[in-house]
């Protein structure tokens, strides 16, 4: 075995033999806008469907349950046209919009935390005279940390090792991610597994990160949606 393949050099190596630096910015500014946004539009949604009654409000849930069914495969190429009839190729918010504006599993997760919610509070703020965007800000929100910290650890990695969506709409490596960046090291005859490995495990570095410090989170709000809803 070559002896370079167990020395740390291969970390420096792979780190110089790619623009990992921009590839880490990128990918972090792109799951930070998308955890933000993603936690706002699913969190107002989600209070939409649980505290809100309007006509049709549970067949209008299930079918966007559904869509929970489809896969991303299927809708990718509505999506790229999408994407290239109003210029966004190449850009990062082919990436960013759509995770943020339509996510079914983050309405579900928050609206069961919601659904526990009593009503009495809500109706006590009504009497106050609070409106809709009051209860939302004041009381929702504070009330629904843990499913919002645990929706957006899960947004977080999701985006980081994200490699479909910057794969089919990305062409510039300087607006690579980390995980396409990676894929620069495997060539069409040879691959340098030394150097894949090497960046594979500095990849993972803010994904193991920020497991160990949001673990509780993801524990915390799971099951206590879980148990409420």
């Amino acid at each position: 075995m070559d002896s370079r393949s167990l020395g740390v050099g291969n970390y420096k190596r792979s780190w110089e033999s790619a623009p990992f630096g921009r590839a880490y910015f990128n990918s972090f500014y792109i799951a930070f806008i998308s955890v933000t946004c993603k936690l706002v539009t699913c969190s107002m949604v989600a209070y939409a469907f649980a505290k809100i009654r309007f006509p049709f409000r549970e067949p209008i849930f299930v079918l966007f349950l559904a869509t929970m069914m489809v896969p991303n495969q299927v809708t990718i190429i509505p999506l790229y046209l999408m994407m290239k009839g109003i210029g966004w190729l190449d850009t990062h918010l082919s990436i960013i919009v759509p995770a943020s504006l339509f996510n079914a599993f983050g309405v579900f997760l928050l609206r069961q935390f919601i659904k526990s919610i009593p009503d009495e509070l809500e109706e006590a703020s009504i009497v106050d005279g609070a409106n809709r965007w009051t209860i939302y800000t004041r009381i929702i929100l504070p009330l629904i940390k843990p499913a919002l910290a645990a929706l957006a650890i899960f947004t977080f990695l999701g985006m980081w090792n994200n490699f479909f969506g910057p794969l089919i709409f990305l062409n510039t490596p300087e607006k690579f991610t980390v995980p396409l960046l990676l894929n620069l090291f495997r060539g069409m005859y040879i691959t340098d597994w030394t150097l894949m490995m090497a960046g594979s495990a500095i990849a993972v570095i803010p994904v193991l990160i920020i497991y160990i410090i949001g673990q509780r989170y993801i524990i915390e709000g799971v099951t206590l949606t879980g148990i409420k809803g």
